[in-house]
C-alpha cells in the first residue's frame, strides 16, 4: 500500500475533498487524523474509514487559532508520527465584483483559506525538517492559476496558497520534506453546490458550467483525493513545489 504505516493529518475532513482524502489514504494504508470545525462531521469520517477497516481518529479544529493547530499536529507527531499532512479546509464567498466585496468577507476568506494554511505547514514544518522527511500537500484551486471573475477574494487567497507552497518547498527540501498544492476545477462538493445555490436557476449555471470543461463534467471529491495521495506517497518523490492543475481541462478550453 503507498501510505502503509504513515500519520496523515487532515484538515476540512468532515466533508467533500477532506472527507474523501481520509478515505483515500486509510485505504492505502494510513492512520488518518481527521479534523474539521465541526466536530460531529469529523467523527463521521473517522467512523467512515474505520467501517472500512482503515485506522482513523478525529478531533474539533478551526484552523484560524494558530495554538490549538499548533498544539493538535504536535500531539499528532508524539502519539502517532507526522508523514504527511494536508490543508484542505477552506471557505469560498458568494460572487461579487472586487470592489462590491466588503471588508468583512475578505477577513473571513483570508482567515480560513490563508492563515489556516500558514498554521498548518507552520506547525508541520519543524517537525518534519527535524525527522529528515515528510509531506505537505495544500488544496489550492483552479482560481489561483486563471484568477475568475466575481471571485476575486477567492482567488486572492488561492494564489496565496499555491505561492507560499513553492516558498516553503524551496526552504525544507534540503532537509527531506516536500510541499505541494492542487488546483482543483470546480469540484461537486458542499460547498460547490452552495456557489449554485447562489444563482437564480441552478440547473441552468450548473449544466452552462459543465459545458465548459472539455470532460463536459464537474470533478468529484475522490478525483481531487487521487491526485492528494500521489502528492503524498512515495510515487511523486521527486515532485516539490509544484501546483497540480485537476481540473478536468477546463484550464485549456
Amino acid at each position: 500500500m503507498r501510505l502503509d504505516d504513515a500519520t496523515v493529518f487532515v484538515t476540512g475532513a468532515g466533508a467533500g475533498i477532506g472527507e474523501a482524502t481520509a478515505l483515500a489514504c486509510a485505504a492505502e494504508g494510513a492512520t488518518v487524523v481527521a479534523t474539521d470545525v465541526d466536530e460531529e462531521a469529523a467523527a463521521e469520517t473517522a467512523e467512515a474509514v474505520r467501517d472500512a477497516g482503515g485506522e482513523a481518529v478525529s478531533h474539533a479544529l478551526d484552523v484560524t487559532d494558530g495554538d490549538r493547530v499548533h498544539d493538535l499536529v504536535a500531539a499528532t507527531a508524539e502519539e502517532y508520527g507526522l508523514d504527511g499532512i494536508v490543508n484542505n479546509a477552506g471557505v469560498g464567498h458568494p460572487p461579487a465584483y472586487a470592489e462590491e466585496t466588503g471588508t468583512d468577507v475578505l477577513e473571513r476568506v483570508v482567515d480560513i483559506n490563508v492563515y489556516g494554511v500558514w498554521h498548518g505547514c507552520h506547525a508541520a514544518l519543524p517537525i518534519m525538517k527535524e525527522q529528515g522527511r515528510g509531506a505537505i500537500v495544500n488544496v489550492a484551486s483552479l482560481a489561483a492559476v486563471l484568477g475568475l471573475p466575481k471571485q476575486a477574494v477567492y482567488s486572492l487567497t488561492k494564489g496565496a496558497v499555491l505561492n507560499f507552497t513553492r516558498a516553503i518547498a524551496a526552504e525544507a527540501g534540503p532537509k527531506g520534506v516536500r510541499a505541494n498544492a492542487v488546483c482543483p476545477g470546480f469540484t461537486d462538493t458542499d460547498l460547490g453546490r452552495q456557489y449554485f445555490e447562489t444563482q437564480s436557476n441552478p440547473e441552468e449555471v450548473r449544466a452552462r458550467m459543465e459545458a465548459q470543461y472539455p470532460l463536459k463534467r464537474l470533478g468529484e471529491p475522490e478525483e481531487i483525493a487521487d491526485a492528494i495521495l500521489f502528492l503524498l506517497s512515495e510515487e511523486s518523490s521527486y515532485v516539490t513545489g509544484h501546483g497540480l492543475i485537476v481540473d478536468g481541462g477546463y484550464s485549456i478550453s
